[in-house]
């Protein structure tokens, strides 16, 4: 799970939010977790350490993609099917954690620099941790009913959802270009869902849903905080603790004692571990902010989704048609477009 959403799933935690707003060359890492446009500007921290592309970018390629596989192998072979369990645990995790970071390293030195109110939490850090909290667990209850293949291919919807959801707000005015993308992405992922041989209703409608939340936190967040500047730790370090509470009061509700009785099956290795991944992602996604160009960072992002769909095929038997390729390819060619004509 990333928590940038990226996350648990690729919403959500996803490098989708470290674009900055003025100059939209820059990309964010969810959720889904992922490769999508935000307006929140972005500052790269005062770290002394410096990390080339050639080196942070397969870094954030192999801990995105090995969040993903390692919750997909908890929900499936080891049968731990809580996906709200796991996304509280994974935000009380980075929350503990950015605190640590804040009092050992210069990593989160951005705290500084933002002037929390009362009212500004009320304001917009809890509406929007509403819509992270919901987008982190439908985006992982999906995982529950559809391949980890199938999932990536419909998360190519969200600069979709997004588009749209800008245009009925009027916060962005359509274009012929911006229309053309957006029918391009719609049309391979109707194909890629026609294409799909396990097809399942309820996870469609999950993952939908989990895409609508995620579109709308990424709007929100830029009506309510286009003036902040928030790199993906400091974010994190502000929005954990809210989600964590938030789900905390849900868990109750959906999933019970339930998971408490299978922790000692699961083991607090692989928990920590797991959770401990996911807060190495958001780490790895501040040294990916500075590096590289849109394109090059888009790229990237495409080559971990395909990544991650190879290795759901070899490692839990995903069976992907060549519809379904075919589809992800054309929406693939529209996220590219949508991401170098920079939104506009």
């Amino acid at each position: 799970m990333s928590y940038t959403n990226n996350s648990t799933d690729e919403k959500a935690y996803d490098l989708q939010n470290f674009e900055a707003e003025g100059s939209r060359s820059k990309s964010e890492a969810d959720h889904r977790d992922e490769e999508l446009p935000t307006p929140v500007s972005a500052t790269i921290p005062r770290s002394k350490l410096k990390l080339s592309a050639a080196t942070i970018i397969p870094i954030w390629i192999v801990l995105s993609s090995g969040v993903i596989l390692y919750n997909t192998y908890l929900y499936n072979d080891l049968a731990f099917k809580y996906p709200v369990f796991l996304v509280t645990w994974h935000l009380g995790f980075a929350a503990i954690g950015t605190r640590v970071l804040q009092r050992t390293t210069n990593l989160l030195d951005g705290v500084k620099d933002v002037h929390m109110s009362k009212e500004m939490f009320v304001r917009s850090i809890l509406p929007i941790g509403l819509l992270f909290s919901g987008s982190l667990i439908l985006s992982n209850t999906a995982y529950l009913y559809l391949s980890v293949s199938y999932i990536q291919m419909l998360k190519a919807f969200t600069p979709v959802a997004i588009l749209l959801i800008s245009w009925t707000f009027r916060i962005q005015d359509p274009n012929k270009k911006l229309a053309l993308i957006v029918l391009m992405i719609s049309t391979g992922v109707a194909l890629a869902s026609h294409g799909e041989l396990k097809f399942n209703l309820i996870g469609f409608i999950t993952q939908a849903a989990a895409v609508a939340f995620e579109a709308s936190r990424l709007v929100m967040i830029q009506i309510l905080l286009h003036n902040m500047k928030m790199d993906p730790l400091v974010s994190l370090h502000y929005y954990a603790p809210v989600c964590a509470v938030i789900n905390l009061l849900v868990l109750p509700f959906t999933e019970g004692l339930a998971p408490f009785y299978e922790l000692s099956r699961i083991g607090a290795g692989i928990l920590f571990s797991n959770a401990a991944i996911a807060f190495l992602l958001n780490v790895a996604a501040v040294f990916l902010v500075g590096v590289g160009s849109g394109l090059i960072l888009t790229l990237a992002g495409v080559f971990k989704d395909i990544l991650l769909i190879t290795g759901s095929v070899l490692l839990f038997g995903s069976v992907v048609t060549p519809l379904q390729l075919f589809g992800y390819s054309i929406a693939l060619c529209g996220l590219i477009l949508f991401k170098t004509s920079g939104s506009k």
